[in-house]
């Protein structure tokens, strides 16, 4: 259901020619809302297998999502080096986090966070490695899958500069100069690839239907705001939540996320670990209207299980079984919350329900 559907939608019947419009003459709610290539795999799928949807697509995402662990795991112990040495545990840890995640079902349903974790997690494995062919290769697939390609784009850049900072301190060594080219080069494509990933679908849908606007006025369909405003649908959320105290709930966490984000681990981490949850959750801010899908789209931002893992074995003090024993706790805590986001939100009570 909800998401799913859609895709299920895309997988059997494809995208509408024609955009569907309403009687008061907006567009309403239709497939090109959701990206392809989640359903032209699970359609594969069926075709390859004689499997119906209902089999063929959650276990593409549960397939897709063990990939996605499995890349996590090496991420972090490639492109967090000084953490790892600290708390040679930190890929495990962060992998147990991500699994137990409150949203973290998801990587089990008919959705796309499942291929969108695994795509963001090899494109900054790829880019740790300098492999950029295959980053940028990677980052117009993530075009293809979830609107989220553009923050990698910042990612690309301060991957760059550091490249560029650590050429220089090689400098005069043999080959150094050479290969600062071909990086270079390689940097610029894979740039290339996330601006060009961050927009290919609009554009996509703009030849297909034929109105320029088409994928913006079908999202509109979805928001209670037809017009993408950075901040203002945040603070009406939070004006429908605590009332006059929005400011203070706002205020209170965008101090959380900034000490998070700021924090020892955080430090540790290399620069596109740290890079991209600050890039994504920025973007975040600034085109999406919050609402109960949020917690699930925090998922993407997994370099902050690290953070959290390394605050929580670093926070106590004595052995290792006692630094262990706190991490459980706070996996226990996260599937406590795991179970009562799919009781709240997966269990649909009819005639209503919140999507998830």
């Amino acid at each position: 259901m909800w998401d799913g559907s859609w895709y299920r939608q895309i997988a059997e019947t494809g995208y509408p020619s024609r955009l569907p419009i309403g009687a008061d003459g907006a567009v309403q709610q239709n497939a090109w809302a959701f990206y392809p290539l989640f359903p032209l795999l699970a359609r594969g799928v069926m075709a390859v297998t004689g499997a119906p949807w209902q089999t063929a697509a959650p276990l593409l995402a549960l397939a897709l999502g063990a990939a996605a662990v499995l890349v996590i795991y090496r991420a972090i112990e490639e492109g967090a080096p000084r953490a790892v040495a600290i708390r040679p545990g930190l890929p495990l840890a962060t992998v147990a986090l991500v699994a137990f995640f409150p949203t973290a079902v998801v990587l089990q349903v008919a959705y796309t966070e499942s291929l969108a974790l695994l795509l963001i997690a090899s494109a900054l494995l790829l880019l740790i490695r300098r492999r950029y062919l295959a980053a940028a290769l990677v980052v117009l697939a993530l075009g293809c899958t979830r609107a989220v390609a553009l923050p990698m784009a910042v990612v690309v850049i301060v991957h760059a500069l550091s490249r560029w900072r650590t050429a220089r301190r090689e400098r005069g060594a043999t080959g150094t100069a050479a290969g600062a080219r071909r990086d270079v080069v390689g940097q610029v494509a894979t740039l290339g690839a996330a601006v060009a990933a961050g927009f290919m679908w609009q554009v996509v849908c703009a030849v297909v239907t034929g109105r320029p606007d088409g994928y913006f006025q079908t999202q509109a369909a979805w928001r209670a705001r037809p017009d993408v405003v950075p901040l203002v649908p945040w603070l009406d959320v939070a004006r429908w939540l605590v009332g006059g105290w929005a400011p203070v709930l706002l205020l209170a966490v965008l101090a959380v996320v900034v000490g998070l984000l700021t924090s020892s681990p955080a430090r540790r981490l290399g620069p596109e670990l740290l890079a991209w949850p600050i890039a994504y959750l920025t973007y975040l801010v600034g085109v999406i209207e919050p609402g109960t899908s949020l917690a699930r789209f925090l998922l993407l931002a997994f370099p902050l299980g690290a953070v959290t893992a390394g605050m929580a074995a670093g926070n106590i003090r004595g052995t290792v079984a006692r630094r262990r024993a706190w991490l459980v706790a706070v996996i226990v805590v996260m599937s406590l919350l795991q179970v009562g986001w799919v009781w709240e939100l997966w269990r649909l009570t009819p005639p209503s329900g919140w999507p998830p």
